[in-house]
């Protein structure tokens, strides 16, 4: 930084938004906000609004206004603090902790990195180039694009603050093992001929994110910060949608109705809902209000992760992605391999809760 952007009134100002009294003011008004959005979302429909309680349009405007400032507010949160651990673990790190380990080692680790370094389907391409030029086995590598999007980090502090840590701490277990067992499992079938033959045949080249290991506090905060306006402001149309959506079966969907189709009973349940969540198109923020009314419609668990997993795991854009670098045999095991892990853990969770 020179020391004519040090100097000027924006980049002071930068500065105190980064520092630590800031920090801690900014975090006491989003906690003291985000304690009132109940009463606040109480008050828009049933006094401002003149809406009756207790009738379908009553909940289901009710659900809206309290779910959308909540999933936003928890949103910027998170999306915030992923910005500032992304700034420290880069793709070329990644790539140094998974090299030289033994496989079923390293398919356990690139599953529990999947988690912790935010990346995005769009950057599934260049990480998987990277990953298979620098020698690390494909089984590892899928483990860690599995784990990715199933293993959300902003799916996983949503579900903790919609539906309790349990279902969290369910959707993280569950996501990992799958992650770990399915890239094992893909490893072990020898299907490296199966990658495209201009992925194998490019070489390791250097990674642009290793120099963000040198970032100041303050650049590490205008990361977060920069992440925040890019991923909330691509998503946020499917926050809402998967709101509207989750609104409407909370107001009108009778509870009798979604437990016989979505219930323990229903054995067929769990791969018709894989089936539904396959073709559908949504991020992490935007299925959780669709789960988080569904569980509330007497749904059960199991059957709603799959769903959640399918969507997120296994959709259709995501598919088209990885088509660049994958084969049509490769992808085809690949969804079969993960849409069996998904329907284990459902009939599991359908099973034990």
């Amino acid at each position: 930084m020179s020391t004519e952007e040090v100097s000027t009134p924006a980049a002071a100002i930068r500065r105190w938004l980064c520092s630590a009294p800031a920090l801690l003011a900014g975090a006491g008004l989003w906690f003291l906000i985000y304690r009132q959005l109940p009463a606040l979302s109480h008050w828009l429909t049933y006094g401002l609004g003149g809406l009756a309680p207790h009738t379908h349009l009553g909940e289901a405007v009710a659900f809206f206004l309290y779910d959308t400032p909540k999933v936003l507010m928890l949103l910027v949160l998170v999306v915030f603090g992923v910005g500032l651990v992304r700034s420290y673990i880069t793709p070329e790190l990644t790539r140094r902790l998974l090299h030289g380990k033994r496989e079923s080692v390293a398919n356990l680790l690139a599953a529990l990195l999947g988690v912790i370094t935010p990346f995005c389907s769009c950057s599934a391409v260049p990480l998987f180039i990277g990953f298979v030029t620098t020698g690390i086995p494909l089984g590892v590598t899928l483990s860690f694009l599995i784990a990715a999007p199933m293993v959300n980090e902003i799916a996983l502090v949503l579900l903790y603050g919609l539906v309790g840590w349990r279902v969290a701490a369910i959707y993280f277990a569950t996501g990992i093992a799958i992650a770990a067992v399915a890239g094992w499992v893909i490893g072990r079938l020898g299907l490296e001929h199966h990658i495209e033959d201009w992925v194998r045949e490019m070489q390791a080249q250097a990674d642009d994110g290793v120099g963000l290991v040198r970032m100041s506090w303050p650049d590490r905060c205008r990361y977060g910060a920069e992440a925040v306006r890019d991923i909330v402001g691509r998503v946020w149309r499917y926050v809402l949608l998967g709101i509207a959506v989750g609104a409407a079966i909370h107001g009108y969907v009778p509870q009798d109705f979604m437990a016989t189709l979505m219930g323990k009973s229903a054995w067929w349940s769990v791969p018709v809902s894989v089936l539904i969540g396959i073709p559908m198109y949504s991020n992490a923020a935007g299925i959780i209000p669709i789960v988080e009314a569904l569980l509330g419609k007497g749904a059960a668990l199991g059957t709603v992760l799959a769903f959640m997993m399918s969507v997120i795991a296994l959709s259709f854009p995501e598919m088209v992605i990885l088509r660049k670098v994958l084969k049509p045999r490769l992808i085809a095991i690949f969804i079969g391999v993960v849409g069996c892990g998904i329907l284990f853990v459902g009939y599991l969770f359908n099973l034990i809760i």
